[in-house]
């Protein structure tokens, strides 16, 4: 698995050790993933240090493996960590080493919506990657999931952190771009499931929940959830682009002008597509486990 120690990967891992496999997990800092030896019995999940964005740190690596999982993406760029070198060349390669390995399986997470959102370079790469993947490892299976949301996402988490320290909540682009939050253990759940079943290879999956949500409906949301009642402002998409190229200046920028360029189309599951349900799962809705965890951000009443 590479990439398992993200938010995704830590769910994956879960999964795969309690379904007998033993997991290699790559990734850039094995002492940030140290807490992934527990999930499993002692040597099942075994840490390794690999950079997708130098594919010579992978030689040797996914050697005498049965499957591939690549989880790695970034929000924003930082060094030689591009959406170019990450999304598209690094995952190319990967594909290429795990075909000249005789892995069986190989698995790749995408996003929803990068077939359409074309003038964000986080799609574009991204879609890149899926064509250079399928074009290496044809029997590939892809995922496209739309935001991901669980106790530890940057989506209902960050709203409701804004909700409780900011004086009003901005409505990008007047607040209508479209979501289909899809809960984090069902994509961990439809990776695993392309990982054991054969109908699954070569096949294209979009992941969304069972409730399409406008970034309006999210903002509201988090807000009845948390009592943080707020003013919504709506923010033009040419002020959140300038916004975004501030905030580039920061390590860790909170918005960038590709994120804005995202927001312009919608991120929902399209029609005639294969979804959760072609993989057997029953999508997890958002009021079965976003309220549980927002509570740390609920308005303290007076006794």
């Amino acid at each position: 698995v590479i990439g398992g120690s993200g938010f995704v990967g830590r769910y994956v891992v879960k999964l795969l050790a309690a379904a007998g496999y033993t997991v290699r997990v790559i990734v850039r800092n094995t002492n940030a993933a140290l807490p992934l030896k527990t999930v499993g019995a002692p040597g099942q999940v075994v840490l390794m240090s690999g950079n997708i964005a130098d594919p010579a740190t992978l030689i040797g690596k996914i050697e005498n493996s049965y499957a591939v999982v690549n989880l790695v993406g970034l929000l924003f760029e930082s060094g030689k960590q591009t959406f170019a070198s990450v999304h598209a060349h690094g995952s190319e390669k990967l594909a290429q080493m795990a075909k000249a390995a005789g892995v069986s399986r190989f698995v790749q997470m995408s996003a929803l919506g990068v077939d359409k959102a074309r003038t964000s370079d986080y799609a574009r790469t991204k879609l890149l990657g899926e064509k250079a993947v399928l074009s290496a490892f044809p029997e590939a299976s892809i995922i496209r999931p739309s935001v991901i949301f669980g106790t530890e996402d940057n989506f209902f988490n960050q709203f409701a952190s804004m909700a409780a320290l900011s004086p009003a909540l901005p409505l990008i682009g007047g607040g209508a771009t479209r979501f289909q939050p899809v809960y984090v253990g069902d994509v961990a759940a439809a990776i695993v499931a392309c990982i054991k079943r054969p109908d699954t290879m070569g096949q294209v999956y979009e992941l969304g929940g069972p409730e399409v949500m406008s970034f309006r409906d999210v903002l509201r949301y988090v807000m009845a959830v948390t009592g943080n009642r707020r003013p919504m402002v709506p923010l033009p998409m040419g002020v959140a682009s300038f916004i975004g190229l501030c905030g580039e200046c920061l390590p860790k920028p909170p918005l960038t002008r590709d994120q804005v360029r995202l927001l312009k189309s919608d991120n929902v599951v399209g029609s005639g597509v294969k979804t959760l349900a072609n993989l057997g799962i029953a999508p997890t809705a958002v009021e079965m486990v976003v309220p549980e965890y927002l509570g740390r951000f609920q308005r303290k009443t007076a006794a």
